[in-house]
């Protein structure tokens, strides 16, 4: 609203209309020649008061543009500051996982390199996630801060670890046309019979012992400890991978020494399409996933990269597939770098199982006597069967740990001789794979609906795999299924590291 100063100076209608208002005297001008004009006055004006009027105005609105300026720097300043903490929070972060994960992965490696020299035959991983747990709880009882203090400082590489978890199983599918090759069809036929009868088999034993159990010592269910979950996979992740597949695939194809060696140079290109087969897989529609489980769309992956270089450089697929898995330390494919893994697996169960270590005092006798009763009866059952069925004996002992995870599962068939570590490890991740896409309808179907009994039963008979596809679904199911899937490899390690019980396994066997 204008002022009544300001009204005539700036807005010539408010000037005209005061002349209609108001009646303003006459005022005579002499001229030259005598005659006399006159005219309507106006009131004389306070000029200096305009002055002043017209200086404040200038004032205020110098100080709003100093004002905005200042605004404008300062946003300008809170956006760079913002970028800046951004950028230093995302470097501070890879550095935390590139060392957490260094850290376990060397430890690993210095077991393995002990355990090797000292002539021991027991996992080192095992030896290892053993050690952490003890740390873990003697910090817990002393210095509870401290214990905090370790499993905050692992958590990215855990986290790390368990994003990619399934991909470490996949080397043994890739490979699997070389794996079987030399074994007959209807030693496969009695492998598949054993394997998908025994899968169910042993979801039954270890279901119905924890319900058994649970019904006799009624502890009452309490809330899990919260378990922080990874990442998902970005558009920037799909398309850099996608990158790199197609330069290195082209490399490799005019370049096949480039690196060194055709299974060094093959590398980047096989990683990747590993990779990329998984970080599709994963971002599937639920139910495409149910019958086609990422971990397959991983192998197929890998499968038809290889299939195509080998057409492309006439070298044919086996070559290639020799290349992707050459377990050869100093001349590693891409399936020894991600099997490479699987020691850290074993490793970062430390942290899990001391995650939920209350739960696992409350529910010790339901947990600790499944998995013992399905273990027994998973490696016995297995060797009986093949005994049974007429399978050789050099294969049913590869097969003996089928519900035991990969990494614990190939430590298991190495204390015995004779035996095909990838068929083991195929057969592992095909008893996963039928737990995953079958567990929920078979456990309804059993009426197995307590969930203490529905996650051991899961993990005990398919152990990663099974335990993802559940508590997917039935979150409330999934320390169980962690928990299970970590001692049933534990205990199956230990159970076959005492020679009495690998004596009595062959005698079973034949």
């Amino acid at each position: 609203m204008a002022t009544p100063l300001a009204a005539p100076l700036f807005s010539p209608f408010a000037l005209s209309s005061a002349r209609n208002r108001h009646s303003y005297p006459k005022i005579r001008f002499p001229s030259n020649n005598g005659k006399t004009f006159e005219s309507k006055g106006l009131p004389k004006l306070n000029l200096s008061k305009c002055s002043k009027l017209r200086s404040k105005f200038m004032q205020m609105g110098s100080r709003e543009m100093t004002s905005g300026r200042k605004l404008s720097v300062q946003a300008m300043d809170g956006a760079g500051t913002g970028n800046t903490s951004t950028i230093s929070s995302n470097v501070l972060a890879i550095a935390h996982l590139l060392v957490s994960l260094g850290i376990i992965l060397a430890a690993d490696q210095f077991l393995k390199q002990a355990f090797v020299a000292a002539s021991i035959k027991f996992p080192s991983a095992l030896f290892g996630m053993f050690c952490i747990f003890s740390v873990l709880m003697i910090l817990d009882s002393v210095v509870p801060a401290a214990a905090t203090g370790m499993m905050n400082f692992f958590e990215p590489a855990f986290l790390f670890i368990q994003r990619w978890l399934p991909l470490f199983y996949v080397p043994s599918l890739v490979v699997l046309p070389l794996s079987v090759r030399d074994i007959p069809a209807a030693s496969g036929l009695k492998i598949c019979y054993i394997v998908a009868g025994g899968w169910l088999a042993s979801l039954c034993v270890a279901g119905f012992t924890a319900i058994a159990v649970r019904k006799m010592v009624n502890t009452e269910m309490t809330e899990a400890e919260p378990m922080a979950k990874p990442s998902p996979f970005s558009t920037l992740e799909l398309w850099s991978w996608s990158g790199i597949f197609v330069a290195s695939f082209v490399g490799a194809l005019f370049y096949p020494t480039s690196l060194g060696t055709s299974a060094r140079t093959c590398l980047p290109f096989l990683l990747s399409s590993t990779v990329l087969g998984y970080i599709v897989g994963t971002g599937l529609p639920s139910s495409i996933k149910k019958v086609f489980h990422p971990i397959i769309c991983c192998a197929l992956s890998a499968l038809l990269a290889a299939l195509a270089f080998g057409y492309a450089s006439g070298s044919g697929l086996d070559p290639v597939l020799g290349n992707y898995l050459t377990k050869v330390a100093s001349d590693p494919g891409a399936g020894d770098i991600l099997m490479g893994f699987l020691g850290s697996v074993i490793l970062s169960f430390a942290f899990s199982m001391f995650k939920q270590r209350k739960l696992v005092k409350r529910h010790a006798a339901e947990i600790f006597t499944s998995v013992i009763v399905s273990t027994v009866f998973s490696l016995y059952s297995t060797a009986l069967v093949g005994r049974l069925v007429g399978l050789e004996p050099s294969l049913t002992v590869s097969i003996l740990p089928r519900c035991i995870t990969v990494a614990l599962a190939l430590s298991i068939v190495s204390l015995f001789e004779g035996t095909n570590s990838s068929l083991t490890a195929a057969v592992v991740v095909v008893t996963g794979l039928i737990g995953a896409n079958f567990v929920q309808v078979v456990l309804d179907k059993l009426r197995l609906n307590d969930p203490i009994a529905r996650g051991i039963a899961t993990a005990s008979s398919a152990h990663g795999l099974g335990t993802a596809a559940l508590s997917a679904k039935e979150p409330e199911a999934l320390p169980f299924c962690a928990i299970a899937y970590a001692l049933t490899g534990i205990f199956g390690s230990l159970l076959c590291s005492v020679p009495a019980v690998r004596q009595s396994l062959l005698a079973v066997v034949g």
